[in-house]
């Protein structure tokens, strides 16, 4: 434990210091930055949360990086698509891939084949958002709280449905971790994404759904929906009152949809260094963070080792689900 612990340490060190002297090169010498434009890949389409935060950052850390900064959208085999794309880049830093935690940490272990392995064919940057899970239904529901809901369940012979964006997505899971915390009867019903799946909550015709607060928030204002539970360890700051399934007495549901940042395998220590605390300064300038954390993201920058234990830990988080309840992909 000790030599982990040392490794670590050195590691952090060393990768601070190629960071400080990235920093020397790029705002001494302006030309460090051989390429014009930077493209920023988001594996979904525009209009999306993810994308959303890929064109929060864009001009700030294109200013960051001393280049233009493209958000290109290539979506489609959940992730696949753009993963396969940035792996195949030159390695250099001039193209970066926004995802989603389900691209690097779920597909590998929901899948049988991919066209791209995340530890082989990508390297980490920063972790750059965390999107914690909400349970929400609809204004109409009887139960006050998570605790409640899952009651009202245990109370129905046919269980309670909920809605997902999809099988093996995040909501999916949470929806997995709480049926066995709670050894309730909760029915999966997929949709092919989270706005049909929301749709269906607010006209009543599925009880209940795991999601990301950005996507929620705007619903939940309008008195559209009702928030009754937060998979986190903590409360989140646009919805004090609303517990944690751990307050509830339900603890072990804590799901997170975090976003990262990636480039292809190969890219430079000191290119990675200078993109790394481009990320940091462009979470740490005001109005980024608060346009972010108004949506109800939590800005999260990292070190590229950080994020890599981050991947590590959630693929087998998620893969023991995956293995546990035999879900396949649809």
């Amino acid at each position: 434990m000790t030599i982990r612990k040392n490794t670590t340490r050195r590691n952090a060190l060393t990768f601070i210091a190629a960071a400080a002297m990235a920093l020397s090169a790029g705002f001494t010498l302006p030309a460090f930055a051989q390429q014009k434009v930077t493209r920023l890949v988001v594996a979904f389409p525009p209009g999306g949360p993810v994308d959303f935060v890929a064109r929060t950052i864009s001009e700030q850390l294109g200013k960051e990086l001393n280049t233009q900064v493209i958000v290109e959208n290539k979506a489609g085999a959940n992730g696949a698509i753009a993963a396969e794309y940035v792996s195949r880049a030159t390695p250099d830093g001039s193209t970066l891939w926004l995802t989603s935690v389900g691209a690097v940490a779920i597909n590998p272990p929901l899948y049988e084949k991919l066209p791209y392995d995340p530890v082989r064919d990508l390297t980490p940057i920063s972790l750059v958002v965390n999107n914690v899970e909400l349970l929400v239904v609809h204004p109409t529901n009887p139960a006050s709280n998570g605790a409640e809901f899952v009651a009202n369940a245990k109370k129905r012979k046919e269980g309670i449905t909920m809605a997902s964006s999809g099988t093996g997505s995040v909501p999916h899971l949470a929806m997995e971790l709480l049926a066995d915390v709670s050894k309730a009867k909760l029915v999966h019903v997929p949709y092919k994404g989270a706005a049909p799946a929301i749709t269906d909550v607010m006209a009543g015709h599925v009880d209940g759904f795991f999601g990301d607060i950005p996507g929620l928030v705007g619903f939940i204002k309008s008195g559209k929906l009702k928030p009754i539970g937060i998979a986190s360890p903590k409360r989140h700051p646009l919805l004090p009152d609303v517990k944690t399934f751990k307050e509830m007495g339900l603890p072990g549901v804590d799901s997170d949809n975090w976003y990262a940042l990636f480039s292809s395998k190969g890219t430079p220590t000191a290119e990675l260094a200078r993109v790394n605390l481009a990320v940091q300064r462009t979470l740490a300038t005001e109005s980024v963070r608060s346009k972010l954390m108004a949506s109800g993201a939590e800005p999260a920058g990292s070190t590229p080792d950080a994020l890599a234990t981050l991947m590590k830990n959630d693929t087998a988080k998620w893969g023991k689900v995956i293995r546990d309840k035999k879900i396949k992909p649809e």
